[in-house]
């Protein structure tokens, strides 16, 4: 059986391992899958670039900035799965890279089918308040909504096709990432800060992710001009902290805060939200101000039905506790590739008198 080739921009993050383990994985009917996996990445011989390519993984160097390089790793692929890093590179310059590496998709002879990972275009879908505004949400958001006015077609296997998928914050951010108890108190409770009142936030695990990933590429002529907003579950806090103590037997309180307090739980979020901003440029604070204040009003939502229906194992908030023997505690080895870049955040004294 001949494989299909896809390339994975984006490859070394925690989305690009969930999306190539599942790209990987035998089908259901036990056959071998029919994809192989080539990464783009800016280090070839990174811890996480050495684990992929012990898996078969063909590691190609190259970045978003480096157009040329996405060219040539474009060249002899079935099929591409391309997630931007807005958190290096910025609003802008995501924008403009999200657009030219579909227009040079197009000009791959043999890509058939293109899927651009996104999130919800947040600014658009609060009425444009500004208060809504997020950053690495709204170009993302923006380059879909691009994408909806270009031909996606099927004509005899030929034309390219494209699809949309839409995620939300990981529930593996209760682990690593702005989701973990800001402190543990001297009884054994366990606290989870958060600004989202009763609000809900669209958490999806990693490996529902992944599986969303090899759907479209299975089901290309379905999912042909589509955008699929997904998710594992619609999660509000109370439930959160409810699920937990369910799960491990643990104390634990939803302690609500408005969004400036939560941010004084943390150091250094004025510092720029890009790795590669300017400083002056748009801060932490500022872009998860508005990320923030989208799950706290509840701008978002998904069609679980549609989504149960699609993806009848998909990860609940207690399934994933379970299956990950979550215990409240932070993970020693970081899953989002920001944190273990150091770019993670770092409670302040105050946060650990909630």
């Amino acid at each position: 059986m001949s494989r299909k080739l896809i390339l994975v921009i984006g490859a070394t993050g925690a989305q690009g391992l969930a999306v190539i383990s599942s790209l990987l994985a035998p089908s259901t009917d036990g056959a071998p899958s029919p994809y192989t996996v080539r990464a783009l990445t800016r280090d070839t011989e990174s811890r996480r670039a050495r684990e992929l390519r012990d898996q078969g993984v063909e590691i190609v160097k190259g970045d978003t900035s480096d157009l040329t390089s996405v060219a040539s790793a474009l060249e002899g692929a079935y099929g591409a799965w391309v997630n931007t890093d807005g958190f290096t590179i910025g609003e802008q310059r995501e924008i403009y890279a999200g657009m030219r590496i579909f227009e040079l998709a197009k000009q791959t002879k043999t890509l058939q089918h293109y899927v651009w990972s996104s999130i919800d275009y947040v600014f658009k879908k609060g009425g444009y308040d500004n208060k809504y505004r997020c950053e690495h949400c709204d170009a993302k958001g923006r380059v879909a909504e691009w994408m909806k006015a270009q031909p996606s077609g099927i004509k005899g296997g030929s034309d390219m096709t494209w699809s949309v998928v839409t995620t939300g914050p990981y529930m593996e951010m209760l682990i690593t990432g702005m989701f973990v108890p800001t402190t543990r108190r001297a009884d054994g409770t366990f606290v989870f800060a958060a600004p989202v009142g009763d609000g809900h936030a669209p958490m999806i695990a990693l490996a529902d992710v992944g599986y969303f990933a090899r759907y479209t590429f299975d089901h290309r002529a379905e999912t042909s001009g589509k955008e699929l907003e997904v998710a594992s579950e619609m999660v509000g806090w109370d439930h959160l902290v409810a699920t937990f103590t369910k799960v491990t037997g643990q104390k634990a309180v939803y302690k609500r805060q408005t969004v400036d307090e939560w941010f004084d739980n943390f150091e250094n979020t004025r510092r720029p939200v890009a790795a590669e901003g300017k400083e002056g440029s748009t801060s932490f604070k500022e872009n998860f101000s508005g990320w923030w204040s989208t799950y706290r009003d509840d701008i978002l939502d998904r069609d679980m039905a549609w989504i149960r229906e699609t993806n009848p194992n998909r990860y609940t908030l207690e399934k994933w506790m379970v299956e990950n023997r979550y215990d409240g505690s932070r993970g020693s080895v970081p899953i989002l590739k920001s944190v273990e870049d150091g770019r993670g955040l770092r409670p302040t004294e105050r946060a650990t008198q909630l």
